[in-house]
């Protein structure tokens, strides 16, 4: 399994989360408090909640991590 901490996220990108939605990057930002890098990202679906193509805000850290589910161990999302 290739770890997405070893792939660089750049802006185009479409990746798909391990819930099975799929998402475009943005860009990468710095947050002006703590200077922690930030995916920001837009999805490619319509949701009731959310509404079109909602975009969203992830630290860097946790967009390129690996989780384990149900003793199951992937990256939480996948570039593709």
């Amino acid at each position: 399994m290739k770890s997405l901490k070893k792939t660089r996220v750049k802006p185009n990108q479409r990746y798909k989360h391990y819930k099975g939605g799929e998402y475009i990057i943005l860009l990468v930002a710095r947050d002006s408090n703590t200077l922690e890098n930030l995916v920001v990202y837009q999805g490619q679906y319509t949701s009731e909640e959310f509404g079109e193509n909602p975009i969203w805000v992830r630290s860097l850290k946790e967009f390129t991590e690996v989780i384990t589910r149900e003793g199951k161990t992937f990256p939480r999302f996948s570039l593709m």
